[in-house]
């Protein structure tokens, strides 16, 4: 899935979402583990921690399925959001494509501002782009802002998920 770089206005300042590089990959995962959850499942101590990270990036990038992309703050520096976009293929809804969204994240000191909204919509434009038909994701049930945030993009609680740990 290629995608331009774009800017996204947020409180009157520019930020750009663009598609990630393999050396984002420590700064994704610093933001995948910055909660208590996250934390418990993500993160990286050692060069060691990292390699299962690059391996999936790698995975990622290779299929034109998958877009990951983050979002740099105005003036450059390091990613201050992220997430994964994916367009699924199915039989239902008539062969719909499906835009599934994953591991939306962005971090402590950029939360509340707008920025988070800023990029659904993003990627909801990128999935209706793209011929997706309806937008998906999941979110933990104890992640009860999160489920308050995805309510007021006017996502809806519709479905009941289920997991199977391997």
């Amino acid at each position: 899935m290629n995608a331009e770089p774009s800017e996204i206005p947020v409180a009157g300042r520019r930020y750009v979402v663009r598609r990630a590089r393999r050396d984002d990959v420590p700064a994704i995962v610093t933001l995948l583990a910055d909660d208590a959850l996250g934390a418990s499942r993500d993160g990286v101590a050692t060069a060691e921690d990292l390699a299962p990270y690059l391996t999936a990036f790698a995975a990622i990038d290779a299929d034109p399925a998958h877009l990951l992309v983050v979002v740099e703050p105005p003036g450059g520096g390091p990613p201050v959001a992220t997430l994964q976009l994916s367009v699924l293929p199915g039989l239902g809804r008539r062969g719909a494509l499906r835009a599934q969204v994953e591991a939306v994240r962005v971090a402590c000191h950029h939360r509340g501002g707008g920025l988070g909204g800023a990029l659904m919509t993003w990627a909801v434009g990128e999935a209706r782009r793209r011929g997706a038909a309806v937008v998906q994701l999941t979110s933990d049930k104890r992640r009860a802002d999160a489920h308050r945030f995805y309510a007021r993009l006017g996502f809806q609680a519709s479905h009941e998920g289920f997991k199977l740990q391997l």
